[in-house]
Formats: C-alpha cells, structure tokens, sequence
C-alpha cells in the first residue's frame, strides 16, 4: 500500500500509560509533526486514522489484549507499511527479534533517550 507523505506528518502514539504518551505526544510536536495518541492497540484501529498515519510508536505490553507487536503483525498481514518503532520496559532479545522480523525501524527500551526517537522518526516520514 503506496502511501502519500503530508505535508504535516501524523505519528500515532499507542501504549496504555497516559503520561508516555504525553511525553511522546510532546516530542513528535516539537518536530511540527502532529501527535495522535491512543490508549491501545484496538482503539487506534477504530478510530479510523491509520490512512493519514506516516509512523506508528507503539508500547509492547498494554493490558487491553492487544501487544503492539500483534498490532505490527495484524497491518503486515493486510499489506499496510507503516514505519513502526516498538518501546518496550521488557527489553527481551526474542521480542526485539520479532518486532525486527517483523519489519519494525526501531526497538526502544525504556526510558529511552529522546534524540534516538526523534531520528527513528524524522527517517520515517522522510522515507
């Protein structure tokens, strides 16, 4: 799925923690991106934004059911490339492993510093 760069990138946050995704929100609007922010993998989904969506940063473990690696797995397997950085405070290897299997630009262990997210991201909606 080809997909047209705005002239104002959007960069969806997911992970269950509000002040992780304020954090996040506040760094991608630093950049001029715009920040869309979501509790869980599901509700970003529904909300019927992922057509506008140029990266996605998703936390690994959220309560609600689905981890942000089935959520990379789920928009693989319906053919939609999205650049996704997956944030985990689980740093594993075999789940570093899979988020990189599954095509993910970046694997952030928490607390991260800001100056790699913002690389990660300025490449994706560059690319």
């Amino acid at each position: 799925m080809g997909r047209i760069l705005a002239s104002d990138p959007h960069i969806a946050i997911i992970d269950d923690d509000a002040s992780v995704r304020a954090a996040i929100g506040s760094l991608v609007r630093s950049l001029g991106y715009i920040a869309q922010s979501y509790a869980s993998a599901e509700l970003f989904l529904l909300s019927g934004d992922l057509p506008q969506t140029d990266c996605i940063v998703t936390d690994v473990q959220m309560p609600s059911g689905m981890s942000g690696l089935d959520l990379q797995d789920r928009l693989t397997a319906a053919g939609v490339k999205v650049p996704t950085v997956i944030i985990t405070a689980f740093p594993e290897e075999h789940v570093r492993n899979r988020a990189r299997a599954g095509g993910a630009i970046g694997f952030l262990a928490k607390p991260f510093d800001g100056r790699t997210l913002v690389k990660l991201l300025v490449d994706a909606v560059e690319h």
